[in-house]
């Protein structure tokens, strides 16, 4: 699995069809169902060679082109949505404020956008109940198999929609706050990575950081809106 080149017009996007998912918070005990109309998402995650091209610097070399870039923070997730989508000819999703502190999304906007943690999980069971949509050797790169390093992407099998390393390799930031009451302004990431082990690498499993951090297993995918589909009152 590629990118088929690094050009906005030429990036891939799958359709994932409109459905229901249940999110639960085990932190809490807390569980609720979430609505989903159609949506459109990467079939891999960002890589450093797409990462580099929109943001017109040059690759590092020592770095696999194709594979996720890395120790990229929430912002750095939002401000590159924004500018692959100005260099796409789309509307921008997000607003953010001066001091970057507030960000607004425009749900309506057929730009560029991290996808919500709801339009994640649903991407990734694909149609299936279970932990995992397959065997974890065969569709993930984590802690017992990656040789503690980041891989290709697209180099295992993908679900049944055609979405690649939605588990392992690398942690992807969703748009969504974990829990503005008791962590601020933390944003949720999912899917584990390589540098994961195996339990940490499941449909379900949340995590979450500060909107600033960065760490060498987590990444982003993009996601796009249909038709004003996706919400979120965060």
């Amino acid at each position: 699995m590629s990118d088929r080149g690094n050009h906005p017009a030429d990036y891939p996007m799958m359709a994932i069809p409109a459905g229901s998912i249940d999110l639960r918070d085990d932190r809490i005990q807390a569980q609720w169902t979430v609505q989903l109309d159609s949506f459109l998402l990467a079939p891999v995650p960002v890589t450093e060679a797409l990462y580099s091209s929109i943001l017109q610097k040059k690759a590092d070399a020592a770095k696999e082109s194709q594979a996720p870039v890395v120790d990229v923070s929430w912002q750095d997730a939002i401000s590159f949505c924004n500018l692959f989508s100005r260099q796409s000819g789309l509307k921008e999703c997000y607003s953010v404020s001066e001091d970057g502190e507030q960000v607004v999304c425009d749900w309506e906007a057929d730009g560029y956008r991290l996808p919500t943690e709801a339009e994640w999980q649903h991407a990734c069971q694909a149609g299936t109940k279970g932990y995992r949509y397959g065997e974890l050797e065969e569709i993930a790169w984590y802690q017992g198999n990656s040789e503690g390093k980041v891989h290709k992407a697209g180099a295992k099998l993908p679900n049944a929609w055609g979405l690649y390393d939605m588990l392992g390799n690398v942690w992807e930031w969703c748009w969504d706050v974990y829990d503005a009451r008791v962590y601020g302004s933390y944003r949720i990431f999912r899917g584990g990575s390589w540098a994961e082990e195996a339990r940490g690498c499941g449909a379900t499993c949340r995590r979450r950081s500060h909107p600033t951090f960065r760490i060498d297993d987590l990444g982003f995918r993009v996601a796009r809106s249909l038709s004003g589909g996706a919400s979120s009152d965060m």
